[in-house]
């Protein structure tokens, strides 16, 4: 009895990845070291701000540690019970709101009990990913033979299950966050099978809106048009310092400008953990990877992009040797969900992109966004502990 319950262990054991683990610890590191520097300023205790992101990270663990005993037929049968869940989500933050939150981001985003805040879309991100994952393989179990009629009827069912989302965060005012979930449906639909030519149709169609997009943030005929559209102008304030960082940096352009200064101050190597002379407004969240940069300089920054591209490519790993076509399409929704992130916060903060309020994964201080990332890393946990393969045929999973 001994020796099997030894060898169930090992079997156990060999089946965690500790790769992904390793960087998820490596980053979280970073993130409160980044967190303490970060907040040391401003507030007089930053050591609360450090052990309230460890709790967060302590309720993630947990959840990572429930999510992996899921199997893809278990999760296959919650994705349409979370989907809705943060459907419902979604719409009661339209209702009860945190009037202050909206008044100072201009977002209605946060519910909000005394100090404590929670961003429902952060959590509905893995569960939109789930019901995608779904709907391409059911579409796909059901006509295996891929033509232009089925590949176009597999992208009407995901734009369908897509548009409640976006009509919603839309309705929120949270223009960065649903731009994570175009992100993460584009890349859902580059592995789905659809015809390239498809795929290259949309992306020209997009390429030519964003085009069209940016001509009218840009001209004050264009301004008026988007005004009217529900545009604020907060957000062409954001398009402004993008574009020129340097016209105004006493006002609209202050944080942008101070963070890319910040950035800049620490040259090669850094200035050394903890010493932080260029003031950054509410650096802890959407602008920490200016401490990364001051700190440590470019080298410190580079280990850390590189700490990102280790745990994705980890990820990948995982999804091959899974060989599981359910679990294939849900790994794609989390990497492009982490990967978007990582390339949106450090390409605004370095001043390549517009300001859009995303958070550095596993970096940024908040709850909301680390549950997201956390929970999404527990899918990915999930496919290598449950690593038998299955395949879907006539809607049941059957094992290899």
């Amino acid at each position: 009895m001994q020796i099997r319950n030894s060898k169930r262990e090992n079997d156990s054991d060999s089946r965690i990845d500790y790769g992904i683990i390793f960087s998820v610890m490596m980053l979280a590191l970073i993130g409160l070291m980044s967190i303490y520097v970060a907040t040391i300023q401003d507030s007089q205790n930053p050591m609360k701000n450090v052990v309230t992101q460890v709790a967060w990270y302590t309720i993630g663990a947990i959840i990572i540690a429930v999510i992996m005993q899921f199997d893809a037929e278990q999760l296959w049968q919650v994705a349409n019970y979370v989907y809705y869940g943060g459907i419902a989500l979604l719409i009661l933050v339209l209702i009860f709101y945190s009037r202050t939150y909206a008044a100072t981001t201009g977002a209605k985003s946060w519910f909000a009990v005394g100090s404590f805040t929670f961003q429902p879309s952060e959590v509905m991100k893995p569960a939109f990913i789930l019901m995608m994952g779904k709907v391409i393989t059911n579409h796909n179990s059901e006509y295996q033979v891929h033509t232009l009629k089925t590949d176009f009827l597999l992208l009407g069912k995901m734009l369908l299950w897509t548009a409640p989302v976006i009509v919603l965060l839309k309705l929120q005012n949270d223009l960065g966050t649903l731009l994570v979930f175009v992100a993460i449906l584009g890349g859902m639909v580059l592995v789905s099978g659809i015809d390239w030519r498809i795929i290259l149709t949309a992306f020209l169609i997009v390429a030519v809106i964003g085009g069209a997009a940016l001509m009218f943030a840009t001209t004050d005929w264009g301004r008026s048009i988007l005004t009217h559209a529900g545009f604020r102008s907060y957000q062409f304030a954001r398009i402004d310092s993008w574009l020129n960082p340097s016209q105004d940096t006493s006002e609209n352009g202050y944080q942008i400008w101070q963070n890319m200064k910040a950035i800049g101050s620490g040259q090669l190597f850094g200035k050394g953990f903890n010493v932080s002379n260029v003031y950054v407004p509410v650096r802890e969240s959407d602008m920490i990877f200016s401490v990364v940069g001051e700190n440590f300089g470019f080298v410190g920054s580079c280990i850390l992009i590189l700490l990102y591209f280790l745990l994705i490519y980890q990820m990948i790993q995982v999804t091959f040797d899974t060989k599981n076509e359910f679990y294939a399409y849900v790994s794609t929704g989390v990497i492009m969900m982490i990967l978007f992130h990582v390339f949106e916060n450090i390409g605004m903060s370095v001043g390549l992109l517009p300001l859009t309020g995303i958070p550095l994964p596993f970096i940024s201080q908040g709850g909301s966004a680390l549950l997201g990332n956390m929970i999404g890393i527990g899918l990915i946990m999930s496919m290598r502990y449950h690593h038998k393969s299955y395949m879907f045929e006539n809607g049941t999973f059957k094992q290899r």
